[in-house]
């Protein structure tokens, strides 16, 4: 899409505070605590789907119910943590996030990419639009590295967490996703469904439990690669009965809808010592920092000091602003030495501190925005700043 250097959104190479809302109730444990996931599953009753790959287990554990602002009521501050490309390797990133979840008690968005569930050997199962069979720009998991993420997908499930997709073979640039139709859109979606539903057969385990969830109903969103081909995925999307995208880049105001999904895309937030702003991405970050993944060492503290404080920026100016959620994305990759997971680590620590955050899911602010009136989210929607009369007059009731 040739974005400029300060405004990079793309991811051009390969993507290898409390849990409970505020204007919500629950029932359930917070994220992170209680029981390990394997007891989960066995006192959860499953209705085996296809090859056993995946189940219907009943409702996600963890999830807050939400409720309608009271009339006057200040919003919450909502941050949401995704990860694109998620997937457990050498560097054992995906129990490490599962792991940091469960400290600060945040739930997580993990788009989980469809063939880090299917073994190099049966790549030619992937038919992939416009590209020869099997291909694929991110390469192929070792056999024990998929058996690895389907652990790890199962366990961050039970503990709360969401499963959204990344789709498959993560192809960027101007022969890539971008010239995809909606029918190609349809069919990468389809793919990425089914290798989540079929590790069984693909694999060859019999002895892994299987995912406690129907991927079909489960995945409700997700984010493209480079966050490219954005219009017909969105119209693919609405004929699939999605509930969000977040494959963009859009300013600090609150979501509104496209093609009847949720426009949860990442916004541009202040960068420190810079006169631009920029997508609160680890990729965007390292564009406009080091230009490469692997930056001068005598760098790396500064460069991560810079991204925590733009997230933290970004945060603030909602926080004391319109409220408008942040979203921010990163990918499971130790760019510059893993500073922008650090950066993102650290911000979670600061923003935790502030009673108004509530840390969500993709799905869980999608259930509160639909829990609210219409009235109240189109004035939310209207504003660019803080209201000038205060909240209990800008959201009084009437």
């Amino acid at each position: 899409m040739g974005p400029d250097r300060r405004t990079v959104v793309g991811a051009g190479l390969a993507a290898g505070g409390g849990a409970l809302l505020t204007g919500c109730t629950t029932e359930s444990t917070p994220t992170g605590s209680g029981s390990s996931s394997s007891s989960s599953t066995s006192r959860r009753s499953e209705r085996r789907i296809g090859d056993g790959s995946t189940a219907d287990t009943g409702p996600q554990p963890h999830q807050p119910k939400p409720r309608r602002l009271r009339p006057g009521e200040v919003p919450p501050q909502f941050v949401v943590i995704s990860w694109d490309g998620a997937g457990e390797a050498s560097d054992q990133l995906f129990s490490h996030w599962r792991r940091v979840a469960k400290m600060h008690e945040v739930p997580m968005t993990f788009f989980l990419t469809g063939i880090y569930l299917l073994p190099g050997r049966e790549r030619r199962r992937y038919r992939p639009p416009q590209k020869p069979v099997g291909a694929s720009d991110l390469g192929w998991l070792p056999e024990r590295y998929v058996h690895a993420t389907i652990r790890q997908t199962r366990k961050a499930w039970l503990e709360g967490h969401e499963i959204g997709t990344h789709f498959n073979g993560h192809f960027c640039g101007p022969k890539g996703v971008e010239r995809w139709s909606v029918e190609d859109w349809l069919s990468e979606i389809e793919q990425a469904e089914e290798f989540v539903s079929t590790w069984r057969t693909t694999t060859g385990l019999t002895d892994e439990p299987p995912l406690p969830f129907d991927v079909r109903k489960e995945v409700v969103g997700g984010r493209t690669p480079c966050l490219e081909g954005v219009a017909n995925v969105r119209k693919a999307a609405a004929q699939l009965d999605w509930r969000y995208d977040s494959s963009g880049t859009r300013p600090a105001t609150w979501p509104t809808k496209v093609e009847g999904l949720w426009d949860l895309s990442m916004q541009q937030v202040p960068f420190p010592g810079e006169d631009f702003e920029v997508t609160a991405m680890d990729y965007n970050f390292m564009a406009n920092q080091s230009e490469v993944t692997d930056g001068p060492e005598p760098m790396h503290d500064t460069w991560r000091t810079q991204t925590r404080d733009a997230y933290l920026a970004g945060f603030r100016r909602s926080l004391d602003g319109n409220r408008s959620p942040l979203v921010i994305g990163n990918h499971f990759e130790q760019w510059n030495g893993g500073i922008y997971m650090d950066a993102v680590e650290q911000a979670i620590e600061t923003m935790a501190e502030e009673p108004a955050t509530r840390f969500v899911t993709m799905r869980q602010l999608c259930d509160w925005l639909d829990a609210q009136d219409e009235e109240v989210i189109s004035r939310l929607q209207q504003l660019t700043g803080a209201p000038e009369d205060g909240w209990a007059s800008y959201l009084r009731a009437g």
